[in-house]
């Protein structure tokens, strides 16, 4: 059976509304997702440290809360998360031993040397009840977890070796000019000015840290210790800039 013309019509106007709908409609786009976050550095780890360094644990809680979104499973930013939050008595376990603090040391220091961590100096100064590890000074005793390590045996003395049988006496050698001395370090001196640069790291004062640092190396350039710490203080200080 033919429909109507009325019918046919009214089907041939909704054909007409359909197309020009399905044309009006633009080209869809996949949404553009997010930038993936920048990674953790070690600069932002350390601007973390420095904070709890000076005491200001608020402030390493506000700095470290956006770093552990942008990177959850980071294990030195999860490690200075349990340093304030977790019970250090947990963390470093009940058994200890006394140490006397010796002069230009901190706990940054005493934490890498005999725990084999530097970034666990918060838990070391919780530890022992200090909320302020710049507080830290020398013949100050504390607790350090653990045993205390074990002296190193002195070597065997050397027996005096034999006489050698007598044996023809070779030509001497023409001698041949000494190499040039090496410049003496100056320890002591070196020593001092890295007690002071820590001291000014720790009070935030990092400009003042650099200063001395360098110097410090420029008396002992072969200390490998006092080279690590100036360069923990330039990336504190590139941080310091960059958050400017």
């Amino acid at each position: 059976m033919l429909a109507s013309p009325k019918r046919f019509l009214q089907l041939a106007s909704l054909c007409a509304l359909l197309a020009v709908a399905a044309c009006s409609k633009g080209p869809t786009h996949p949404a553009i997702g997010a930038p993936p976050a920048a990674p953790v550095t070690a600069s932002d780890v350390d601007a973390v440290q420095a904070l709890l360094m000076r005491g200001d644990r608020k402030g390493a809680e506000t700095l470290l809360k956006p770093l552990l979104k942008r990177d959850p499973m980071n294990s030195r930013l999860l490690l200075l998360r349990d340093s304030m939050q977790r019970d250090p008595k947990e963390l470093l376990g009940p058994d200890s031993y006394a140490y006397t603090v010796r002069t230009g040391e901190t706990f940054e220091e005493i934490a890498e040397r005999l725990l084999g961590n530097r970034l666990k100096a918060y838990q070391l100064a919780r530890y022992n009840g200090v909320d302020n590890p710049s507080a830290l000074a020398a013949g100050q005793t504390i607790r350090v977890p653990g045993a205390p390590p074990q002296p190193k045996p002195s070597p065997a003395p050397e027996r005096p070796s034999r006489p050698a049988a007598a044996a023809v006496q070779p030509r001497p050698k023409p001698a041949t000019p000494a190499p040039a001395a090496k410049p003496v370090a100056n320890t002591a001196a070196a020593q001092k000015a890295r007690a002071a640069g820590l001291a000014a790291l720790n009070r935030g004062a990092v400009g003042e840290a650099l200063v001395q640092l360098r110097r410090a190396k420029a008396l002992d350039p072969a200390n490998p210790v006092i080279a690590r710490d100036l360069q923990r203080a330039e990336r504190i200080a590139a941080t310091v800039r960059a958050r400017k």
